[in-house]
């Protein structure tokens, strides 16, 4: 599959010299584009069978609707990339973005793989988008838990990139300086207390509220973590577990009425040994189920959910799964962890966002801490780095807030604190 950049052939001439041919001859005018175009410098090895143009993701289901109408308009909460045009080559049946896919669609469906970081990902482009300018995110948490000197020395050399390059923003680094290019921001500093051996990361638990195709629940699964995933998209989740069974990874998708007619226990006990967990299902289910697995019920006993990292990766914002994000982490107990909240910001506002991040966490923490329980546990969360991935539009940054949260017994005879109410 070639896909062309947005915009392609919309500019004089093109505009009027398509309207004047037939449908042959436009079949064969992009029959040579694909004969023509090469890779490496020579000419592909693969048989090029599809072109496409590449559009942005409408916010907005029916996107192309008028303006006055667009306020009567649902999100694309499925990220639909229902702007696609597709010039050339079968990419599967036509079908509602909202309606549930069956196992022939699924046959039927054109899908396709990229390799990035040494992990595969696959997706079908009619129905799925994808996301090529995470790249760096995905490979920042593959190195989070490296020694400090690979860290910083990745930062900085990313750092010193041109304009076009994400920057990060570390806690030791003092409030940003809003009248500089923010690529300007000094290196990660102080970040000792994320290096961790390999051997330790097995066992214990990330969850990805956000999953799509597996973005970032690969970057977890190939630290060694098991992955709770959510996600609402059906053809994300078969482009998720496609891909994790081409990594080699075990994968068990949840859906239908094993979510409503099941506890959570039971699933997870039915996926025992299985590395990434997808519950095809909205992400307000994430906090009652992490509860419900920790705690059990009359027949069925809890389990330790050692949770590391909950990914929040959604734009403009993340921000409704925050509350949840921050009670996987303390609800475990004694213990420490990171959250990692998307949001779209504005370069002179990301110092004063960041603050306002903070003040929401101390004002859980405080919450937790006396009410829960009863001053026998300190809990604190530091928005210790902020990590600038791509411009969303001019001077608007897709900002990545690490949150680091650790909770421990202020009494030798505490128990490691409850879960947050």
């Amino acid at each position: 599959m070639v896909l062309l950049p947005s915009g392609s052939f919309t500019s004089s001439p093109w505009p009027q010299l398509l309207a004047s041919l037939s449908s042959e001859v436009k079949s064969a005018l992009w029959i040579k584009i694909l004969a023509n175009i090469t890779r490496d410098g020579g000419a592909s090895k693969v048989g090029l069978s599809r072109l496409a143009v590449n559009e942005g993701i409408p916010l907005l289901v029916g996107e192309q609707a008028s303006k006055a109408s667009k306020e009567e308009d649902e999100e694309n909460l499925l990220r639909s990339p229902s702007g696609l045009k597709m010039l050339h080559g079968d990419f599967g049946p036509a079908l509602s973005p909202t309606a549930l896919p069956t196992e022939k669609d699924f046959d039927e469906a054109f899908w396709v793989s990229t390799k990035q970081n040494g992990i595969t990902q696959i997706w079908a482009p009619r129905y799925t988008m994808f996301s090529r300018g995470n790249v760096k995110e995905k490979a920042r948490l593959l190195d989070f838990h490296r020694t400090p000197a690979a860290n910083n020395t990745a930062t900085t050399t990313t750092a010193n990139k041109p304009s076009s390059s994400p920057a990060s923003i570390s806690e030791s680094a003092g409030p940003i300086n809003t009248n500089t290019n923010p690529e300007a921001a000094p290196p990660q500093q102080n970040l000792t207390r994320r290096v961790k051996p390999s051997a330790t990361l097995k066992g214990r638990y990330a969850l990805d509220l956000y999953a799509g195709i597996g973005y970032f629940v690969f970057s977890y699964a190939k630290l060694g973590m098991r992955v709770l995933c959510w996600e609402i998209n059906p053809w994300s989740v078969e482009g998720l577990r496609r891909g994790a069974l081409a990594n080699k990874w075990t994968v068990k998708v949840f859906q239908g009425t094993d979510l409503t007619e099941r506890t959570t226990v039971q699933l997870l006990k039915e996926a025992e040994g299985v590395q990434i967990v997808v519950f095809l299902e909205g992400n307000e289910s994430a906090g009652r189920r992490v509860r419900e697995l920790r705690e059990g019920n009359g027949e069925e006993a809890g389990r330790e959910l050692d949770v590391l990292h909950v990914n929040g990766g959604f734009l403009p914002t993340s921000e409704k799964s925050w509350r949840d994000s921050w009670e996987a982490v303390v609800g475990k107990g004694v213990g420490d962890g990171w959250l990692h909240l998307h949001e779209n910001v504005h370069v002179k506002d990301i110092e004063s966002r960041r603050g306002e991040i903070q003040g929401i966490m101390n004002g859980w923490n405080q919450e937790l801490d006396t009410e829960s329980s009863g001053g026998m546990t300190e809990t604190k969360a530091v928005v210790e780095h902020v990590e600038l991935v791509k411009t969303f539009a001019p001077d608007v940054w897709h900002c990545v807030f690490d949150v680091y949260i650790t909770r421990c017994s202020t009494s030798s005879s505490s128990g490691g604190g409850s879960r947050p109410t």
